[in-house]
């Protein structure tokens, strides 16, 4: 068992007795990561924080049943990516509903404005591309999505990738084969009408 491995086993023990310092101590070390991992995959700041601390909450109320049977850091990712899916259909949806009920004149009351797909990054650094990646990232399907933020934007291992996403390693490959010739006909196109 890898040190980075071993200080995971001895946090889930500490964990699993309820200890608020081990909390702390997940926190500390996972933070940044399961924030930049979710925020890759909605638009807003804001709501990626929410999800972050979400996802920490659950950790804390269902430690209990945590297993050991994949590392601490796939079981983090795992609900992190999932947590950050689900409220992006919850938002798709009530999209969709707002502008149905205005279409059919329900209510005046806009439900959910369409975030700005403007990365915190691509804001500081002013580059164009960089915005135009991202949504172009954000138009991926869901596990492709996932698997190309995770590799990516995590430096996961193509292993790591794939007990996140529950799948093989092969299956991996294909996700990210797809995601990067989407992106590449993508960028392609849009540079070449600059």
């Amino acid at each position: 068992m890898g040190s980075a491995a071993a200080a995971d086993a001895e946090l889930v023990a500490h964990l699993q007795q309820g200890s608020e310092v081990a909390f702390r101590t997940l926190v500390e070390r996972y933070q940044d990561r399961i924030y930049r991992t979710v925020l890759a995959l909605l638009p807003s700041p804001e709501e990626a924080e929410d999800v972050a601390q979400e996802v920490f909450v659950e950790v804390y109320q269902t430690i209990g049943r945590f297993r050991g049977e994949a590392a601490l850091s796939t079981w983090l990712y795992r609900l992190a990516t999932s947590r950050a899916l689900k409220n992006r259909r919850r938002a798709r949806a009530r999209k969709r509903f707002a502008y149905f009920t205005s279409l059919l004149g329900f209510d005046n009351e806009v439900l959910h404005e369409p975030a700005d797909l403007v990365h915190p990054q691509a804001q500081l650094e002013g580059q164009q591309q960089l915005a135009l990646l991202l949504a172009y990232i954000a138009r991926l399907p869901d596990q492709q999505q996932v698997a190309f933020t995770l590799r990516h934007e995590q430096e996961l291992s193509y292993e790591e990738i794939a007990a996140v996403l529950n799948t093989t390693v092969p299956a991996v490959e294909s996700l990210l084969f797809r995601a990067r010739k989407t992106l590449r006909h993508h960028l392609t196109s849009a540079l070449r009408h600059v």
